[in-house]
This record gives structure tokens, C-alpha cells and sequence, in this order.
């Protein structure tokens, strides 16, 4: 049986599989710490994530103006990157070493960490929401 207790539930699943994929590139930039000019690569998914809960919950602060088409045959208006997808990008400010490579060890394992802390509060948050909402079910099947 599945549960959708809130409207942040989506969102805190799209943030576990966020969390998933920066794991995964944390740990292959700690493979390609030998790797001659490889440079260090991270997820910036937190500005995907506050788009996203804009949208579910019907914030806008969206600056931009539509472009107006007035004939089907005219060419539409350029589209954007997709915002809701993480963007990967390149760690800038890191030394690189005598082979061009950008990897630090100390940064990883951080990131390593603090994104395993994350991953694992969300997994617990989404835990917590499903016991809330199964114990109002069956309070209400006493009843």
C-alpha cells in the first residue's frame, strides 16, 4: 500500500535521489583521485529543489517575460536549460596539483559526509511522515 501524506513528500523524494546522485559523483571523483587533469565535479541541486517547491506550492518570483507568438509559423521562444534537473558543474578555487588534477581528499570526504548526513535525515523524515499518517489510518479504523 502507498502512502502520499503530504505535498512535500514528492519533494523530499526528489531530494533523496538528488542526494543519491551527488553521492555518486563525490565517490567518483574520490576514484579519479590519480587521475591526470581530471578536475572535481559536484551536483548543485539545492536551487532545483527551491524551484520545485515554488512550484508545488504555487510561489513565483519568475522575472521573466513571454515572449508573445503571433503566427504558428513563427519560431518559438528559446527554451532554458531544464530547472528541474541538478546542474553539474566543475569545483572551482581548488589547487590543482603538478598533473592538472583538482581532487582533494579532505574536501571529499567532507562532502562525503556531510551528504550522508543529509540522505540519511531525509530517509528518516520520510519515515516519520508515513508513521504519522499510518497511525491516524488506524485510529481511525478503532473508531
Amino acid at each position: 500500500m502507498v502512502y502520499t501524506t503530504t505535498k512535500a513528500k514528492p519533494l523530499m523524494e526528489a531530494a533523496l535521489t538528488a542526494r543519491a546522485q551527488r553521492q555518486d559523483m563525490i565517490a567518483g571523483n574520490i576514484a579519479n583521485i590519480d587521475t591526470p587533469f581530471y578536475k572535481a565535479r559536484d551536483i548543485d541541486f539545492e536551487s532545483a529543489l527551491i524551484k520545485k517547491t515554488k512550484q508545488m506550492y504555487a510561489q513565483s518570483d519568475v522575472k521573466e517575460l513571454k515572449m508573445a507568438q503571433t503566427d504558428s509559423k513563427h519560431m518559438s521562444a528559446y527554451q532554458s536549460l531544464d530547472s528541474s534537473k541538478s546542474t553539474i558543474y566543475l569545483r572551482d578555487g581548488h589547487m590543482a596539483r603538478n598533473d592538472g588534477n583538482t581532487v582533494d581528499l579532505d574536501i571529499e570526504t567532507t562532502e562525503l559526509s556531510k551528504n550522508s548526513i543529509m540522505f540519511n535525515a531525509l530517509t528518516a523524515a520520510l519515515k516519520k511522515n508515513g508513521q504519522i499518517f499510518r497511525s491516524v489510518l488506524d485510529a481511525s479504523a478503532k473508531v
